[in-house]
């Protein structure tokens, strides 16, 4: 099936100026609601955005499985649909949620087209700075501004791990793990987080920093910035080795410059016997190629 990645973008902008931006910062509007914790939030704008754009992209795209971070919460069994699907459009209506309700200008709103599981195109797009950046599988990935330039990212080029900078989550580590690698998390030169997947895969893509750990495997969070990274030639793998796709539910994805500053990452700041695997097991697996997303660092 043909798809517009561009119009896809158009429809992710209208979401967002006619459902979210009414409600930035106007409290009373909001209606938040905790879903699976106190952190974990929806509010109206979610849900609006949410319902407008399962309305327009099922326009576009009629014969495509239409996922969405609400709908899949209220019926989780979406999921097991968008693992079968042919074709489907997995949304987050607003990521960064805490940030939007806390009146804070990080967040975004993302897209991906993905077949038999696998994310074939992606877009996130930026209210605050009315920009996007876009990929479409094996033809690299862009920052598209409104006026229509557009720049080709590059993901910054690979440091000692004494000199790296990345993006790290850690709200949803297992308590018996958390402590020990928020410790070993001093080894690189300094890490954050955007509480917002949007922008620290942003970030990324566009060289500014040399990793990003996200500890939830919900779909809609990572399928479009994993493979926007990945064009823009990064490195992409669940913490066990294993290649991402839509199927995975648990663990944590890392995505480095590449697979050597990857397998660091892992030995020295992310293994532990906790994930099911060891440094040991990590470090065997410097012998041989890891395989990431699509099996292979891909330069544009």
């Amino acid at each position: 099936m043909e798809f517009d990645l561009r119009e896809l973008g158009d429809k992710l902008r209208q979401a967002a100026w006619r459902e979210i931006l009414p409600r930035f910062q106007q409290v009373r509007d909001l209606d938040v609601r905790a879903k699976s914790d106190a952190t974990d939030l929806v509010t109206a704008a979610d849900e609006a955005a949410e319902r407008f754009l399962a309305q327009e992209i099922g326009r576009m795209m009629p014969n495509a499985l239409f996922v969405g971070e609400e709908s899949a919460s209220k019926d989780p069994g979406l999921l097991d649909r968008l693992d079968r699907a042919e074709l489907a459009v997995v949304v987050d209506p607003l990521d960064g949620t805490a940030n939007f309700v806390a009146g804070m200008p990080l967040f975004g709103v993302m897209a991906a087209i993905v077949r038999q599981g696998k994310a074939i195109a992606g877009v996130i797009y930026d209210p605050m700075s009315d920009d996007w950046v876009m990929a479409e599988q094996g033809g690299g990935a862009f920052l598209i501004r409104a006026d229509g330039t557009e720049r080709r990212l590059q993901i910054s080029e690979p440091a000692p791990l004494a000199e790296m900078t990345g993006y790290v989550s850690t709200d949803f580590l297992p308590a018996a793990i958390k402590p020990d690698i928020i410790a070993k998390l001093a080894k690189p030169r300094m890490f954050s987080s955007h509480r917002c997947a949007a922008h620290m895969y942003r970030a990324f893509a566009s060289g500014h920093g040399h990793f990003v750990m996200l500890d939830r495997l919900t779909p809609w969070d990572h399928l479009a910035g994993t493979l926007i990274a990945t064009e823009a030639g990064a490195y992409v793998a669940c913490l066990d080795g294993s290649a991402y796709d839509a199927t995975k539910r648990t663990g944590a994805l890392l995505t480095a410059t590449d697979p050597d500053s990857w397998q660091v990452l892992v030995r020295e700041v992310f293994a532990h016997e906790g994930w099911g695997f060891t440094d040991k097991s990590a470090s065997a697996a410097s012998d041989r190629p890891w395989q990431g997303l699509y099996g292979h660092r891909n330069n544009g």
